[in-house]
């Protein structure tokens, strides 16, 4: 390693780089033969005109010696770099975090760039100071995580907000990454049901199963005010049709499409440990199952037919022994996740006559479980 190297890694000339373009490329290669680079790159910049000053090159024997050594921490290894003076903080006061460099899309590599020049200009009216931040300071610190906090929050020349140009980048990624899940595991699961029998729409259980969810969802408190949620029913008319009904309902499970009402909240009894009353811990815990998991649950119950135990335990035991989904769940603590998350499944089923109340699949919840999940996975009309 030498400065060639450090000009290469950089793109700029010797007498351009800046103190994040040295520490980024001591960075890239081992520590050991940075630490040895060091004093040599220290004479060349030198000689270059552009000598950094002392407690930079301290700073980056100091950090070196402790990424060598094993004693330094990841956190250690960020700071230093961030005390440049023109290295973007991971993780702001607002709790922002930029995405890792090979996952920026152009609005995030667009602001990431302004940033950086933003800084590198602030340097050199000497708004910030590296050799302060380099030592640790923490008046030092406070200013250059003040100014990146308030240059993320603050309109562009052209209007623009960096925190929200971002922020709307990442939503629009990961609405896409949801949508192409969600296409894959409806055809997975629309490929499983082709190859089962039909099975027989239970008339007489549905039409039941219709008046008990019209009084659940009419009744204030839980399970009618998740239910009404999960179907993202506000108050409208419910459809007069009890097939209807039910299948929105049911398709609200896998999906909700609403978080409970400002009425719901009213209700809700006081926070539990995790800050959260029952009822949206609840809806948190469906808006976490994954497709995949849904997809092993209902395809095993679709194959083995009413009087399969569908409670808590088993259910995370059929997404573990899977053979129609990829998934490692060796170890004790993802079976328990899975059991969680269902348990919050189970009483909104019993409910919907999906199992019995020893948890047992019905005829009912048979024939109307895949065609609900199919529901909540197909596009919007």
């Amino acid at each position: 390693m030498d400065l060639d190297f450090v000009c290469a890694h950089a793109g700029r000339p010797a007498a351009d780089l800046t103190r994040r373009d040295v520490v980024r490329a001591l960075l890239a290669v081992p520590s050991g033969v940075a630490l040895v680079a060091l004093p040599d790159l220290r004479r060349s910049l030198l000689a270059a005109g552009n000598p950094l000053s002392a407690p930079f090159w301290e700073s980056a024997k100091a950090t070196l010696g402790a990424i060598e050594s094993g004693s330094a921490t990841v956190g250690d290894v960020q700071r230093w770099l961030e005390s440049t003076g023109t290295e973007p903080l991971l993780l702001t006061r607002s709790f922002f975090v930029w995405p890792e460099e090979d996952e920026r899309g152009p609005a995030a590599g667009e602001m990431y760039r302004r940033l950086v020049a933003h800084l590198e200009e602030r340097v050199a009216e000497g708004e910030i100071d590296p050799d302060a931040l380099a030592r640790g300071e923490a008046a030092a610190r406070e200013a250059y995580e003040d100014l990146q906090e308030h240059w993320l929050n603050s309109p562009l020349p052209d209007g623009r907000v960096p925190v929200v140009e971002v922020g709307d980048e990442q939503d629009a990624e990961l609405f896409a990454a949801w949508d192409e899940e969600e296409a894959f595991a409806l055809g997975e699961l629309r490929r499983i049901l082709a190859d089962l029998p039909e099975p027989v729409r239970p008339a007489a259980e549905l039409r039941a199963a219709g008046t008990r969810l019209r009084e659940v969802l009419a009744a204030p408190g839980y399970p009618g005010n998740v239910l009404r949620a999960c179907a993202g029913y506000e108050g409208e008319p419910l459809p007069d049709d009890d097939e209807e009904l039910w299948l929105t309902v049911t398709a609200g499970i896998a999906g909700p499409a609403a978080d409970l009402s400002e009425d719901d909240d009213d209700e809700e009894p006081a926070a539990g440990e995790d800050g959260l009353g029952h009822e949206d811990g609840v809806l948190a815990s469906l808006c976490a199952i994954h497709h995949a998991d849904w997809l092993a649950v209902v395809a095993a119950l679709a194959r083995r037919g009413p009087g399969v135990l569908a409670s808590p335990e088993r259910i995370a035991r059929l997404i573990a022994e899977s053979d129609d989904i990829d998934v490692d769940m060796d170890d004790p603590e993802d079976l328990e996740a899975a059991e969680m998350l269902f348990g919050s499944v189970t009483p909104l089923w019993a409910s919907l006559g999906i199992v019995d109340r020893n948890e047992i699949l019905t005829p009912l919840g048979h024939w109307g479980l895949p065609r609900a999940l199919e529901r909540a996975w197909s596009p919007s009309a």
